[in-house]
């Protein structure tokens, strides 16, 4: 199920319509779109979820959603509005990469609308200048699934790579500036993951991540890279769905 919101929003859905009703949402990170989130998707809809996947304003085949890039606050905002529009009610975040920064933007601004959250492979880690966090992204490239290359080559291209770019700079001032504030003011149980091989997110940051929030605690997969969720969905849902045992159904 795919559809459009008035925000201008570009959307999957997986499941049952949520109706209000326990759902999971699904962050996509910079310049890229929701479609690598798709196996992990099948998957906690296949165990009765009812699982969101947009592709944020600016982005993909939501990029006339917005004339220029938007910063992590008003992308977290506009997540906010979106989810509004479709009345679900407090939701489990589940990002990767630059989404959580814009997990945890919403959830600090919107925290009645979280649940849980769940950041996978978290990124940018502050004080870790541009160049070598770029360098970081170049390292990971070969551990990640040939089938991933041409899927986020076609987002970045579609996203426009000067938007991309220019993201990069808006996710770099937001982790300088206010990720580390956000998560202090995130009070939702939070699950941190990371795939073993992730050079973006080293282990010593996800700790730290998860201890910086009210309720966190950390999840490695062996075999994955930064974008876990698309390599390993199996296990990147088996952890998602033991974090969330007892929510109501």
């Amino acid at each position: 199920m795919d559809h459009r919101t008035d925000a201008g929003m570009f959307s999957r859905g997986f499941g049952p319509p949520p109706r209000g009703g326990p759902n999971a949402v699904l962050v996509h990170g910079l310049g890229l779109s929701g479609r690598y989130f798709v196996p992990l998707a099948r998957r906690l809809a296949a165990s009765g979820a009812a699982v969101l996947v947009p592709d944020l304003p600016g982005n993909a085949r939501s990029r006339a959603a917005a004339r220029r890039p938007l910063d992590v606050e008003r992308l977290a905002d506009a997540l906010a509005h979106w989810h509004r529009q479709l009345s679900l009610g407090p939701s489990c975040l589940v990002a990767n990469s630059v989404g959580c920064q814009v997990t945890a933007a919403f959830a600090a601004r919107h925290p009645h609308l979280v649940s849980r959250m769940v950041l996978v492979g978290p990124a940018l880690e502050p004080r870790t200048p541009g160049l070598r966090q770029f360098g970081r992204l170049l390292a990971d490239v070969p551990r990640e699934p040939l089938s991933l290359l041409p899927l986020a080559a076609t987002d970045y291209l579609r996203t426009g790579l000067l938007r991309c770019a220019a993201s990069f700079r808006a996710a770099l001032r937001d982790a300088a500036e206010s990720f580390e504030a956000n998560l202090t003011h995130v009070h939702a149980p939070t699950l941190v993951i990371r795939g073993a091989g992730d050079t973006i997110a080293p282990a010593a940051w996800i700790r730290h991540v998860a201890r910086t929030v009210g309720d966190g605690r950390t999840a490695e997969i062996p075999g994955a890279a930064h974008a876990a969720h698309y390599s390993a969905p199996d296990a990147t849902a088996a952890l998602i769905e033991e974090f969330t045992v007892g929510d109501p159904a």
